[in-house]
């Protein structure tokens, strides 16, 4: 029986699993199409620079070292055994040293990262190489997920640093997939590079949840992280404040209180809004029709759907879906 059969459903423990759902979650929510990659090899000297866009970048380095020089940021040494993400797009460059001069990424893929990148990117030198896993995210329009507007612009995971031991994983199962000539294996390298994203944001969480409040604290509190766990697990079910409080074992007041202390939003409205995100995704991705759409988030109305819709993200949803499509056909 699932949760969605139970007149008050089960609290979830809470734990690393329940986090890496929610985090895989709004993971989906927020890119659009599948993540573009390819293998690097780079001899000293080099320099790759990438604009500032609607693209979320992850590297992993996988022989030599190098540097990443953040626009305003200090720059980061990156050595073999590193994943380093950049969750908004923040224009940076990647060279053998700081100061060297820099060529655009796509310059050197030769089209934008909207039209994807080659399997293998060599950049020809004298001086030492540096082999890198390049991946990128495309970030979907509409409202942010608030998680993201607590992700520094640069999230850096260095070798040995993390112990979750599914990142190693994922980085080691992703290196020796991205190699391999096999049917099907741009499918697996781009689900495995959706893995690893889950992973290095899990594990920077893990990081920072004790020191942190607001939304990193919301993830890992009993009360609040149950909720949130309950509400991405079945967006449609009809919500209110007295149900998730029950659930949580915790007073309507207290909840309440907790809840918007955490996430800096009412529990309702935390509902509505990730109702909204979860349709823009449907738009998106599946053919279903707006009725079914509405339905899988909760609404029985389609009109009430789209006026909730329109509200959120400032565009009716049969707008919002050809708007998608035609861009995707365009690239």
């Amino acid at each position: 029986m699932s949760v969605r059969d139970l007149d008050v459903p089960a609290v979830p423990s809470g734990s690393g699993d329940a986090v890496a759902d929610i985090v895989a979650d709004v993971v989906a929510t927020i890119r659009r199409g599948s993540a573009i990659y390819c293998l690097a090899r780079l001899h000293a000297p080099w320099g790759m620079e990438l604009e500032e866009g609607a693209v979320a970048g992850v590297a992993v380095i996988t022989s030599g070292a190098c540097w990443l020089v953040p626009e305003g940021l200090e720059p980061v040494q990156l050595v073999q055994g590193d994943v380093v993400l950049l969750p908004s797009g923040v224009a940076h460059i990647c060279a053998d040293q700081p100061g060297r001069a820099a060529r655009p990424l796509t310059e050197l893929i030769g089209g934008p990262l909207e039209e994807g990148m080659p399997n293998r990117l060599v950049i020809e030198g004298d001086g030492p190489v540096t082999r890198l896993l390049i991946g990128a995210f495309l970030l979907a329009p509409g409202p942010p997920h608030p998680l993201t507007a607590v992700l520094p612009p640069v999230v850096h995971i260095g070798a040995g640093q993390s112990r979750d031991r599914g990142l190693a994983a994922a980085v080691e199962l992703l290196s020796c997939e991205v190699q391999r000539a096999d049917p099907g294996a741009p499918a697996v390298a781009a689900s495995l590079l959706d893995l690893l994203f889950v992973y290095i944001l899990r594990a920077w969480l893990a990081e920072q949840h004790h020191a942190s409040e607001g939304w990193v604290r919301a993830l890992y509190d009993p009360v609040v992280g149950s909720a949130l766990a309950l509400i991405h697990d079945d967006p449609a079910r009809p919500w209110s404040v007295d149900l998730l409080a029950r659930a949580a074992g915790t007073p309507r007041a207290t909840f309440t209180r907790r809840f918007r202390t955490l996430t800096g939003q009412a529990p309702m409205a935390y509902v509505a809004a990730w109702r909204m995100s979860v349709a823009a995704r449907l738009l998106r991705e599946h053919r279903g029709s707006l009725r079914e759409v509405a339905r899988h988030v909760g609404y029985d109305s389609e009109f009430a759907f789209a006026r909730a819709f329109k509200r959120a993200t400032g565009h009716p949803p049969g707008r919002y879906r050809t708007d998608a499509q035609e861009h995707r056909t365009s690239l």
